[in-house]
């Protein structure tokens, strides 16, 4: 009997240390369930953070580029009367050369018709000169249609550049032309400063790319933009592993939402 009584105390002991082995593993895998939610929460509330600062700055910087985009409205309206006057010139010149043209080709049929020349000298005389004016007269209008077209291409073409400067501030969007480079690193506040401004085309609130060996390695969002500098946030979870950012890093015009690629 005895030896029964010490086989189910034994039995007991048994389940009791593997079900205290259970527990432990569950309350282990709780703890490190517990910590891997806290390391999230910290980098939720750590991008919480940038983007309540980026918001709280965008206001002013709204205003600015409605500012720009309402002159570049008004350039571009009082460009495009200057280019409608230089084509009314132009077609007012346009109808002169016509009509001097036929003018003249009516002249000199009728001095084909001519008979005797020594008999008509003065007419002849006479027509010589009025050819000689209007020879004259359709060379200067011509130079005139020339350089009034050469003024209306060049108004067209200020007026496509200040159409496509308008959409890219209202888009966000940085000048296709952009190329800068980093010129100071913050990594504890997590942004940078560039070596351009909106002088070269840097806009706010637009995205762009960190390029290294034709690669993609993070991306940044223009939060303050002076004439010859500007500023950046690192977008969160934007760099590519293994990447870090360095000064002098090229910076161009990117898509949001880019993934970078993974270092080499």
């Amino acid at each position: 009997m005895a030896n029964v009584f010490g086989i189910l105390t034994a039995i007991v002991l048994a389940l009791s240390a593997f079900v205290a082995f259970k527990n432990k593993a569950a309350y282990q895998a709780g703890l490190d369930e517990t910590q891997s939610q806290k390391g999230k929460l910290a980098k939720s509330e750590k991008r919480l953070a940038n983007d309540e600062e980026i918001l709280a700055a965008l206001p002013p910087e709204i205003q600015g580029v409605e500012d720009e985009v309402e002159t570049l409205t008004a350039d571009e309206a009082a460009q495009k009367k200057v280019n409608d006057d230089l084509s009314a010139q132009i077609k007012t010149k346009t109808d002169q050369i016509a009509a001097d043209k036929a003018k003249l080709d009516g002249i000199r049929e009728k001095t084909s018709k001519i008979g005797n020349v020594s008999e008509l000298a003065a007419k002849m005389r006479e027509t010589n000169s009025s050819i000689v004016e209007l020879t004259q007269s359709i060379s200067d209008a011509e130079a005139t249609l020339a350089n009034l077209t050469a003024q209306s291409s060049a108004a067209e073409s200020q007026i496509s550049t200040a159409k496509s400067k308008f959409e890219d501030f209202a888009a966000s969007r940085s000048l296709p032309t952009l190329n800068t480079r980093v010129r100071s690193i913050y990594p504890n506040w997590g942004f940078v400063t560039l070596a351009a401004g909106n002088n070269a085309g840097v806009v706010i609130g637009s995205t762009l790319n960190v390029v290294r060996n034709d690669q993609v390695v993070a991306q940044l969002l223009v939060t303050g933009v002076e004439s010859t500098t500007s500023s950046a946030s690192i977008i969160p979870d934007s760099v590519a592993d293994g990447s870090t950012l360095m000064v002098g890093d090229r910076v161009v015009p990117g898509l949001k939402e880019t993934k970078p690629a993974a270092a080499n």
